[in-house]
């Protein structure tokens, strides 16, 4: 009986990040404006971790297809992080001068061409799925686009950032919390885990497990988050260590206390696990993805 080898994952996330980079770097095919073209670029191409798309990717083999078909997609969700978080770093959101390292799209090109180079990014994310899709069938490229719409909007994180933005400087319940965490940061994981799967053709009953399994480790990312954010450096993050208290927001670390939000995390990460366990070696990556999520420093 052969041993099962065990995982290499940052092999697998250097593979799917060249993908992913190359894929969007391709896909600005906007020449004018230049200067709007530019502010997209600056933050679209910053690098990061690339989760999101990475996500979509790993869904669509898990499902059994060729990632390839679900590659637009996963630069969709990207474009849609990335206009969130330029709009998160306004002035007039969480007033943050520092994103990736460098100073914030409003920083560099001013706080109005920020807001549009976020709306643009958005508008192509839409033409990303709907446009640039080429051997997926209709069906499903519906079904993406509603559900990413979802996501994106009043459902999700939207909706997630009126609560986040209404709740600083106050005492909120853990309910609370857990609702500005699982819309402003799980919708759009959530939909970048079954965006892929749907593409590929996924069964319902792959759908739902993949469903809870995000729903875990997107609520495990923020949670994470506010842990780092109280533990960790600028230089290591990324952008401002800090900011939560300052702001007087409420977090996990605030509510809990480091060491049961640490141990809420865990649970998440167990959970979002066991969901995928009937899918076998083909749900590795994914299995080794929410690992990762607990471990990271930034």
């Amino acid at each position: 009986m052969a041993v099962q080898q065990p995982f290499e994952l940052e092999s697998y996330l250097q593979a799917k990040r060249v993908q992913v980079e190359a894929a969007l770097a391709t896909a600005m095919e906007l020449e004018e404006p230049a200067s709007l073209r530019k502010a997209m670029e600056y933050s679209l191409l910053a690098g990061g971790k690339r989760l999101r798309p990475i996500l979509c990717l790993a869904s669509c083999e898990l499902a059994g297809a060729d990632p390839q078909l679900a590659l637009p997609t996963a630069c969709a969700l990207e474009m849609v992080h990335t206009m969130s978080l330029i709009h998160d770093d306004l002035p007039a959101m969480d007033d943050d001068d520092l994103r990736r390292g460098r100073p914030t799209n409003h920083k560099m090109f001013g706080e109005a061409m920020a807001i549009l180079a976020g709306d643009a990014l958005l508008c192509q994310a839409f033409e990303m799925v709907a446009g640039r899709s080429p051997g997926v069938p209709p069906q499903r490229l519906l079904a993406v686009t509603t559900a990413l719409a979802r996501a994106a909007g009043a459902p999700g994180l939207v909706g997630g950032q009126v609560v986040d933005l209404a709740s600083e400087g106050k005492r909120v319940s853990l309910e609370t919390l857990e609702f500005i965490h699982r819309h402003k940061t799980g919708a759009l994981l959530e939909v970048s885990v079954i965006s892929g799967a749907i593409i590929a053709g996924a069964t319902e009953e792959l759908v739902a497990d993949l469903r809870h399994y995000a729903g875990n480790i997107g609520l495990a990312f923020q949670i994470i988050d506010d842990i780092l954010d109280q533990t960790a450096d600028s230089a290591t993050l990324g952008k401002t260590a800090g900011k939560d208290l300052r702001t007087e927001k409420s977090t996990y670390p605030a509510l809990l206390g480091l060491a049961a939000s640490r141990q809420s995390a865990g649970e998440l990460i167990k959970s979002a696990k066991a969901a995928l366990s009937q899918w076998g070696e083909a749900a590795q990556p994914l299995l080794a993805l929410a690992d990762f999520i607990t471990i990271r420093n930034h």
